[in-house]
């Protein structure tokens, strides 16, 4: 089989007991990674092993999403937290999915930090060492997503780890090729038809349009699609169906 053009990753098992995230399994259906929520931003065991299994029935790589201890603030709250104990908070993690994957049938196959954490380390050097850290003492052979250019990606290739440049569908781009903050204007996207078409661009050309109207070079092996942003499933299948008409293979990174 050849080698896929570009991955799409969502985040997934993100419901909470009662409360169920709209689209969060369905995705499964349409990307070729899941970030699965390890319980600290989001998700709990039922959630995960439920997701797990239908990602191992639909083919989907399966990846720990792991985060701050955060689950009021949905892991996007920043938190001045020790390195050594987010390390182990994140090596907590990443065991807790391994284990609920293995008994779905599949395994844990990446990493990817979520939310504050992800911003964090693009910058953080402390708390980037503590996801490098984790991962080498929990299996220094899982890939990591990453933002291309950031300290996380630094540390860890400088640490022998395979990294997966990352881009994001349904978010802002800053003219520096960060992501625009939640809090600002235009840090989510709505418009499926624009979203497919920037990711296209992005896959095709190497660029995005930031906020200011200038283009920002993206090297993407990875598209996120966030599944919380409202409409995540009709955005997830009109990506793909994008990438597809454009003559691209849409697979895992694996």
């Amino acid at each position: 089989m050849p080698p896929s053009d570009i991955d799409l990753n969502a985040d997934c098992g993100e419901s909470l007991s009662a409360w169920a995230m709209a689209g969060d399994e369905a995705v499964l259906h349409v990307v070729t990674s899941a970030n699965v929520a390890c319980g600290f931003h989001a998700g709990d065991p039922t959630v995960a092993r439920r997701t797990c299994t239908v990602a191992a029935e639909q083919g989907v790589a399966v990846g720990a999403q792991v985060s701050y201890d955060d689950l009021k603030g949905f892991g996007r709250r920043f938190i001045a937290v020790p390195r050594a104990e987010l390390t182990d908070q994140l090596v907590y993690q990443i065991g807790a999915l391994q284990a609920l994957a293995r008994a779905s049938g599949t395994g844990v196959s990446y990493v990817k930090p979520h939310g504050a954490l992800y911003n964090a380390i693009v910058h953080h050097e402390e708390h980037a060492g503590a996801v490098v850290d984790a991962v080498r003492d929990v299996d220094d052979a899982l890939p990591l997503l990453v933002l291309p250019g950031s300290e996380i990606e630094r540390q860890a290739r400088a640490a022998g780890l395979r990294t997966v440049r990352e881009a994001f569908a349904d978010r802002g781009y800053t003219p520096q090729a960060t992501l625009v903050p939640r809090t600002e204007a235009g840090a989510v996207l709505h418009d499926a038809d624009e979203i497919a078409a920037r990711v296209v661009r992005m896959a095709v050309e190497g660029v995005v349009e930031a906020v200011d109207g200038s283009l920002v070079a993206v090297d993407a092996q990875s598209i996120c699609v966030h599944g919380d942003t409202p409409g995540a499933l009709a955005i997830a299948e009109r990506v793909r169906r994008a990438l597809e008409e454009a003559g691209l293979r849409v697979g895992s990174f694996l």
